[in-house]
C-alpha cells in the first residue's frame, strides 16, 4: 500500500512539473508572439525605385473579381514580330513603370510587357481597411489573376501562354496565382520569399537577443517556432483582413514548367539560405542564379549585362523555343 501510495505521489508531482512546464512554455509563446507580429508588420527601410512611362504603351484599366480597378500599361515590342508576352510583377510600394529596368532589353528583343500596380499601390484603388506590407497576401494574388484574365482576353492573345518576371513580392504573388494557372508557362523571380521560411529563421536570430531567459533560445524545439509563427500569422491576418497564402505548397505545383530564381549573394534582408529553403520546395525543371555582391533587388545593378542576358536567353528558350545563342555559365542549384 505505502509503494503504491508513493507511486502516486511521484506522479501527481511529475503532472505537476510537466503541467508548470507547459504553462510556463505558454507563456513564453504568448509573449514572444506579440512581439514576432510587432516585427512582422514593420515597414521596410530600403528605396523603393519607380520608374517613368514608357513611350508607346498603351494604358488598361482591369478589374479585380472583388470590384477594385486598378491600373496596368501593355507595353508592345519595338521589333516587328512578338516572340511572346511577359507580365512583370512590380515589388512592394513600387510603380508599374519599374519595369523599364527590368524589362526594356525584353521589348527589344521582341516580348511584349504588361505591367500593373497592385491595390493601394500607384494609380490602382485602394483597398478599404487593408494597408500592404512586403508579404504576399491573398490581396495580392486576386490582383495577379485579373491581371492574367486581361491578358487572356485580349484579341491578340497568345494562346500558347505568357511568360512571368516578378520582383520580390510582385515574384511570390506571381508564384502563388501561377500554381494554379498552367497559361504560364514560365517563370523568373528576382528576391522571391515566402512569409513562413522568412519568419523562422528571423524568430530564431530574435529569440537569442530578445528573449530574457537566453538559455531556453537553444534549446527551444523547431516545431515551438512553427506554433508561433502560425498564431502569429493568423493574428496579422485577423487584425489586417486578409491571408497569408502558403508560398511553399505553391511554388512545388509549377513543375513541370521552368522557374529561375534569381538571388543577391549579400541580400541582408532575405538572406540567400531563406531563398535556397524556398527554392528547395521547387521541382525541376528549375534554375538558381546566386549573384555575388548584390542585395535585395539590386542583381541587376551589380550583373548588369549578364543579368538581362540571362533572363532573355530563358525566355527564348522556355517561351519562344529559340535555342540559346551560347552556352549559359552553370547555375548554382540546390537539392
Amino acid at each position: 500500500m505505502v509503494s503504491v501510495t508513493w507511486q502516486l505521489l511521484l506522479l501527481c508531482v511529475g503532472l505537476g512539473a510537466v503541467g508548470m512546464g507547459l504553462a510556463g512554455l505558454a507563456v513564453i509563446i504568448w509573449r514572444y508572439t506579440q512581439f514576432v507580429v510587432r516585427i512582422f508588420e514593420e515597414k521596410p527601410l530600403f528605396i523603393i525605385p519607380r520608374g517613368l512611362p514608357i513611350e508607346g504603351s498603351q494604358d488598361v484599366r482591369l478589374r479585380t473579381r472583388d470590384g477594385l480597378t486598378l491600373a496596368g500599361s501593355y507595353i508592345p515590342t519595338t521589333q516587328g514580330k512578338r516572340r511572346g508576352v511577359v507580365l512583370f510583377g512590380t515589388e512592394y510600394g513600387s510603380n508599374r513603370w519599374s519595369c523599364s529596368n527590368y524589362c526594356r532589353h525584353l521589348l527589344d528583343e521582341g516580348y511584349d510587357v504588361f505591367t500593373f500596380e497592385f491595390r493601394s499601390q500607384g494609380q490602382s484603388d485602394p483597398q478599404p481597411g487593408y494597408e500592404p506590407l512586403q508579404w504576399v497576401t491573398d490581396y495580392e494574388v486576386e490582383d495577379m489573376r485579373a491581371a492574367l484574365a486581361y491578358l487572356k482576353k485580349r484579341p491578340d492573345a497568345d494562346p500558347r501562354g505568357i511568360g512571368f518576371f516578378g520582383i520580390s513580392r510582385g515574384g511570390g504573388a506571381g508564384i502563388v496565382a501561377a500554381a494554379a494557372d498552367p497559361w504560364v508557362r514560365c517563370l523568373v523571380t528576382d528576391g522571391a520569399f515566402a512569409t513562413r521560411t522568412t519568419m523562422i529563421p528571423y524568430m530564431r536570430k530574435w529569440a537569442s537577443i530578445y528573449l530574457s531567459q537566453k538559455w531556453l533560445a537553444g534549446h527551444i524545439p523547431g516545431w515551438v517556432y512553427s506554433l508561433v509563427a502560425s498564431y502569429a500569422l493568423r493574428k496579422v491576418a485577423g487584425r489586417r483582413r486578409c491571408r497569408f497564402p502558403n508560398m511553399e505548397r505553391a511554388i512545388a505545383r509549377l513543375s513541370p514548367r521552368p522557374l529561375l530564381m534569381i538571388h543577391g549573394g549579400e541580400d541582408t534582408y532575405i538572406k540567400p539560405a531563406i531563398a535556397q529553403t524556398l527554392f528547395g520546395y521547387a521541382r525541376e525543371p528549375k534554375e538558381f542564379w546566386l549573384v555575388a555582391g548584390a542585395k535585395h533587388n539590386q542583381a541587376l545593378h551589380v550583373a548588369g549585362a549578364e543579368y538581362r542576358r540571362r533572363v532573355a536567353e530563358f525566355f527564348d528558350k522556355h517561351l519562344a523555343g529559340i535555342p540559346a545563342s551560347k552556352p549559359a555559365k552553370p547555375l548554382a542549384r540546390t537539392a
